[in-house]
């Protein structure tokens, strides 16, 4: 099946730039398309929807910084490259301000400069549609969507676990907390060939050391104390689909050697058993910590790492994809206005620029869960500022803002401080104070009576 040519709309009122210019795009295999002026390339775009626009910037009636604008406000992802005869600093600051995706003077002699700005834009609209179809996709065949986002970051994301997904290699996910670690995991899941088989996942974290082999292997009945019952483990449970490994680098030093044997020979032993099964499964790992530093510490064998780590996939953290918040907000909503049987529209401009000013160190899943508090509590059909969390709302309160020394600070003096800080942010107003922190002005009035402070 032939690829469709990319269409590259060129708007200039002189022909033959636009001619010439249009034999070379041509030739570097785009269909081009033409318009002399503003008004021509709107109606252009609405008739043929071109993939990207470059266009003059001086133009009789309506320039092409005025262009760029609508185009924009229509389609804002839609690459724009901006040319002129007039070029000058403050000209092309404004574009790349408005969204152009670069600025070019005439004559435009550096061709292999165009190619390149016109190859980067084609990747960077491959990529948009690769992340479009898959999220897509894992809408609909039921993983969760709050795995949402256009940021390059997150488009290069999904593009590697389409990439991944019908290929049977382990894959080793890292990110914060927070970041989406086991969505992906279970995407990988959903997009391959073992969709139908179990996906099973295990926290090493999250259970005790005593009990984890047993988790993973199974065990036979009468194996140890308490084992009245014979139960599989995980490997048998993911027989034919997927098995994830959360938190690997947590994984005991002790059980790690015979994890690794159960990998390389594809076989696994109950505990207190004499048979080997063969299992068939997919093997995932996710971590929070870096995992070159875990091998460092001594918290991950270097051949477990190298076995599971074939293909790596990092998630970045919220902070570092802040575009993506108000579409994952507005997610978020809808799926809370159902839940709670409420109409919230979105989030206010004061809201939302807080919400984006937040560094949300629990990334994706605290962001879901103020998102929530804030629709629960909103007054109106919009989320004020006012519906936010104290510590959203005040850059005082953050918690990497409040500094405390472990084993020298109690839960009551963290309170205090916390308290007094609110206090002296909000003018002495313990009303506004009162209201930041979420609690009643008598609560604030009481506190300050025991702290010895009476105003």
């Amino acid at each position: 099946m032939t690829a469709r040519k990319r269409k590259i709309l060129i708007v200039d009122d002189d022909p033959g730039i636009r001619a010439s210019l249009a034999v070379i795009l041509q030739s570097w295999g785009f269909e081009p398309l033409q318009a002399s002026n503003a008004p021509e390339a709107t109606a252009m775009v609405e008739r043929q929807d071109p993939d990207i626009v470059i266009s003059d910037v001086v133009m009789p009636e309506t320039s092409g910084l005025e262009l760029l604008s609508h185009l924009k406000s229509g389609d804002p992802h839609r690459p724009v490259l901006l040319i002129t005869a007039q070029g000058s600093i403050d000209m092309a600051v404004e574009a790349m301000k408005q969204g152009a995706r670069d600025f070019l003077t005439k004559p435009l002699t550096d061709l292999p400069k165009l190619k390149s700005l016109l190859d980067d834009a084609e990747r960077e609209i491959e990529l948009r549609r690769k992340a479009k179809r898959l999220t897509t996709r894992i809408e609909t065949e039921g993983v969760s969507s709050d795995f949402v986002g256009t940021s390059k970051a997150m488009r290069e994301v999904f593009a590697l676990i389409e990439g991944v997904a019908q290929r049977d290699v382990s894959v080793m996910i890292t990110g914060e907390s927070g970041t989406g670690k086991e969505v992906v995991a279970q995407s990988i899941h959903r997009l391959s060939r073992r969709e139908s088989k179990p996906f099973v996942a295990i926290n090493a974290a999250a259970i005790p050391e005593s009990l984890i082999e047993s988790e993973l292997f199974g065990h036979e009945r009468g194996a140890f104390t308490g084992a009245v019952a014979t139960r599989s483990g995980v490997f048998e449970q993911a027989n034919g689909g997927t098995l994830l490994i959360d938190e690997i680098a947590e994984m005991p030093m002790s059980l790690q050697p015979k994890l690794l044997r159960v990998l390389a020979d594809g076989r696994v032993r109950r505990l207190g058993g004499n048979y080997e099964f063969e299992f068939d499964a997919r093997v995932l790992a996710s971590t929070n910590r870096d995992p070159l530093k875990a091998l460092e510490e001594g918290r991950l064998r270097e051949d477990l790492y190298y076995r599971l780590n074939v293909v790596p996939l990092s998630l970045p953290p919220l902070r570092a994809r802040a575009e993506d918040i108000p579409l994952l907000v507005q997610h978020f909503i809808n799926e809370f206005n159902v839940k709670h049987r409420l109409q919230i529209i979105g989030v206010s401009d004061e809201g939302m620029a807080m919400l984006r000013a937040y560094p949300w160190p629990g990334n994706v899943r605290e962001l879901r869960n103020v998102t929530e508090r804030s629709v629960v509590l909103a007054k109106g059909d919009w989320i004020e500022e006012s519906a936010l969390p104290p510590y959203v709302r005040n850059p005082a309160l953050r918690p990497e803002k409040l500094v405390f020394s472990v084993g020298e600070t109690t839960v009551a003096d963290a309170e205090r401080e916390l308290i007094l800080r609110t206090l002296e942010h909000a003018g002495k107003n313990k009303a506004e104070a009162a209201r930041q922190l979420g609690v009643d002005v008598k609560t604030i009035y009481n506190k300050l009576k025991a702290y010895g402070i009476e105003e």
